[in-house]
């Protein structure tokens, strides 16, 4: 029987949240460097395709200019609504605008961020635990919860520090930052604001995120990760 979330549902303009970590439970962000590097992939993933810069070749003693070769670009296939990065695992909560272009995009972002860590530390083999886990969203409410639930993920790991000082999207849901490969709209459209303006305002999104009283992980259940699989 495969494991869960394993066998993954494709569908054109589907909302997927998607998540991995390191093989054997391992650190895969050990400094800061490591998540700019995670972050700029994505950046390069996401945003509009740019002209690549100049590379010189020689060949037979014959030297010339030509354009390097650029990684995929998923500007047209892909939105990111939100994410966060642990120091063990990481969360994606994406738009899928093509067939499979989740399956592509995952693909490459994780090769490369696997080929980067293992250079830098020179180690070899699997960096994350199989195959990444993708879970399709079906309900407007559960999109909302999901922003939540990633974004007060970090919570342990910067313990009496704003949450939005971690590395994730939350910085963008309080509008403190613009960050132009994450879509916020869809989810800060259900608020009135993005921040609170009163310790009793409840229809901005930070008081949703940070006051609502019901765990966002009882009703999301299943769209989850577990604990014992973090």
């Amino acid at each position: 029987m495969p494991a869960k979330n394993i066998v993954k549902s494709y569908i054109q303009n589907g909302y997927c949240h998607i998540y991995n970590r390191g093989v054997e439970k391992r650190i895969i962000f050990l400094d800061e460097q490591d998540y700019k590097v995670f972050l700029n992939y994505l950046k390069i993933y996401l945003e509009p395709p740019t002209i690549p810069e100049k590379r010189t070749e020689n060949i037979n003693d014959a030297t010339f200019t030509a354009p390097r070769r650029p990684l995929n670009n998923f500007n047209q296939e892909i939105e990111l609504l939100a994410y966060c990065l642990i120091p063990n695992h990481f969360h994606l909560l994406v738009k899928q605008k093509s067939p499979r272009s989740i399956k592509t995009f995952m693909q490459s972002l994780l090769t490369k961020y696997s080929t980067y860590f293992n250079k830098r530390y020179k180690r070899v083999g699997t960096l994350f635990q199989g195959t990444y886990k993708a879970i399709l969203i079906e309900e407007e409410n559960y999109l909302l919860h999901l922003s939540r639930y990633i974004h007060l993920n970090p919570a342990k790991y910067v313990k009496d520090s704003p949450l939005h000082i971690a590395h994730s999207s939350y910085g963008d849901y309080l509008s403190l930052r613009k960050t132009n490969w994450v879509d916020t709209n869809l989810i800060l459209s259900f608020f009135k604001s993005a921040q609170r303006t009163h310790l009793k305002d409840m229809l901005s999104y930070q008081s949703f995120a940070e006051d609502y009283l019901e765990d966002s992980e009882k009703i999301l259940g299943k769209l989850i990760i577990e604990d014992d699989d973090m």
